[in-house]
């Protein structure tokens, strides 16, 4: 795979993509805060859409206790103000006091707020499965 030097841009939304990994392993409510869209819209990989207070409210009781957190084959879309993120997460941790272990491909849109921060308002997983009617390739402009 080619490896470019991100952009400043990207390196912004690579950035606010660790600092978002680093505030789900603390777990960092304020942090989760900051970093998700009032506004929110998630659809988890089961189909479930999620709001930021379900979120918050997830961290926040301890239902999630992820353990792992590891980014790979991420891609960045820039737009004016807006970013698209699809990257590949193995997560592993416990859930509900059972140990889990996925492999999921997110999709993350994030907004450039009025005061210049960034905030994901929305986003998606899937759980990986390898296709032969998909193959994989390389894309030159990955980031990881």
């Amino acid at each position: 795979m080619i490896q470019s030097t991100p952009s400043v841009f990207q390196q912004q939304i690579m950035d606010v993509e660790e600092q978002l990994r680093l505030a789900m392993l603390s777990p960092d409510i304020e942090a989760l805060e900051n970093l998700l869209a009032d506004d929110l819209i998630f659809t988890s990989h089961l189909g479930q859409v999620v709001s930021k207070q379900d979120d918050l409210a997830f961290h926040r009781a301890s239902v999630f206790k992820f353990q792992e957190i590891e980014p790979s084959e991420r891609q960045i879309q820039a737009r004016e103000g807006l970013a698209i993120v699809s990257v590949r997460v193995r997560l592993t941790g416990i859930y509900d006091e059972s140990p889990f272990q996925n492999d999921l491909r997110y999709t993350r849109i994030w907004c450039r707020t009025a005061n210049g921060t960034w905030q994901v308002v929305a986003g998606h997983s899937s759980p990986v499965q390898e296709s032969a009617y998909f193959p994989t390739h390389t894309n030159p402009s990955n980031i990881d």
